[in-house]
């Protein structure tokens, strides 16, 4: 299972911190990250960090967001810096081998004055 958490009302050019921890038996994470979903849109990937630390971010977050992970405890983190009113969306953290196969549930970030 995946825990999220830290979303929030923040305004424009504010910063959270989202954090995503896998509960229960895991083992080969692979994969951790986040995508994001608005309402009438597909989800659509924010960022994904693998075991080794290799990094993807999304070209619409590139340095303002940044991902972490833990391995030994299974849990990933996203700062989001300079926050935008078109990050607003449901962030919702994932795990996998090479692509998402788990979703966590979702937790809303709202970016509004």
């Amino acid at each position: 299972q995946l825990q999220a958490s830290g979303g929030g009302l923040v305004q424009p050019g504010g910063s959270l911190r989202l954090s995503c921890a896998a509960s229960g038996s895991w083992f080969n994470i692979n994969l951790m990250g986040w995508y994001r979903q608005t309402p009438g849109k597909q989800r659509e990937l924010v960022a994904t960090i693998t075991v080794g630390g290799t990094i993807k971010y999304a070209d619409s977050v590139k340095g303002r967001f940044a991902i972490a992970r833990d391995n030994a405890k299974n849990t990933a983190s996203l700062q989001m810096n300079s926050l935008k009113p078109e990050d607003t969306a449901v962030y919702y953290c994932i795990s996998g081998v090479l692509t998402p196969k788990y979703w966590g549930q979702g937790t809303q970030v709202t970016v509004s004055s």
